[in-house]
């Protein structure tokens, strides 16, 4: 059976390229929901207009597909609320000097 634990430590290996940092401490996942082998993620990125889209949504799906008992992963990005700097961990403000 897959878990959430499992998925957000996988999405703690995916990065903004732009940014690099980790999308959890980034504050861009919203929801992870999963049922029998689905994995549901609810998303933002930092801008709508993010270059880097593509790319992102490629390797969560990539990278969540390998986890035993994964059979799919939908991911709907959405853009409210909107993301901001205050949704960041604290270990994403100080690698990126903000704190």
């Amino acid at each position: 059976m897959v878990e959430k634990n499992q998925i957000m430590s996988t999405l703690k290996k995916c990065y903004d390229p732009e940014i690099q940092a980790n999308i959890v401490d980034l504050g861009l996942i919203y929801d992870v929901k999963i049922k029998d082998g689905e994995v549901d993620i609810k998303m933002t990125l930092t801008s709508p207009a993010c270059p880097m889209q593509y790319f992102i949504m490629e390797d969560i799906k990539k990278k969540i597909l390998k986890i035993k008992g994964v059979k799919k992963v939908n991911i709907k990005l959405v853009f409210n609320p909107p993301w901001s700097p205050e949704r960041m961990s604290s270990i994403a403000k100080k690698k990126l000097g903000m704190m």
